[in-house]
């Protein structure tokens, strides 16, 4: 009887492991960007409403109309960051002069998207337009290669 005492322990193993203790990290100079994890499905960034002392309305207005919200200090009583004190925005999370807003990931999704189309459609205007000013029969070009390979330390050139 004696043994089964001993082998029934009451505390979890999980709380017997030293994996459960946090390392302690190594120190690196503080980010005055730094902001609180956004919740599930959102992303935190940080948008100018202020530059030169100068409120910018207008862009804070264009973010809000994209999808922007606020982040208010009273969602996150944890984390410390400078808030805005007085004023329409009171108590947004703000540091010299940027707000913190979320936006939902599927608008940053619908917005990349948007603009990717956007530039394939400008370069085929590019491309359309090239191909048609190039009609004479002694200036021929071929279709154009586009080609995003960057090589460093190659052959300098004779002009250099």
């Amino acid at each position: 009887m004696a043994n089964e005492k001993e082998v029934m322990s009451r505390t979890p193993r999980a709380a017997e492991t030293r994996a459960k203790e946090e390392r302690r990290k190594p120190w690196r100079p503080p980010s005055s960007l730094d902001a609180p994890p956004a919740p599930d499905g959102f992303k935190h960034r940080w948008i100018r409403a202020e530059m030169r002392g100068q409120e910018d309305r207008k862009n804070l207005s264009n973010r809000m109309r994209e999808g922007y919200e606020l982040v208010r200090a009273d969602e996150y009583p944890d984390f410390e960051a400078p808030t805005i004190e007085d004023g329409k925005h009171a108590g947004v999370l703000s540091v010299g002069g940027l707000v913190l807003a979320r936006i939902p990931e599927e608008t940053v999704a619908e917005r990349n998207q948007y603009y990717q189309q956007r530039s394939k459609d400008q370069l085929t205007a590019v491309d359309q337009n090239m191909m048609r000013e190039n009609a004479h029969s002694s200036m021929r070009i071929e279709d154009p290669k586009r080609n995003s390979k960057v090589s460093f330390g190659g052959p300098k050139s004779s002009t250099d």
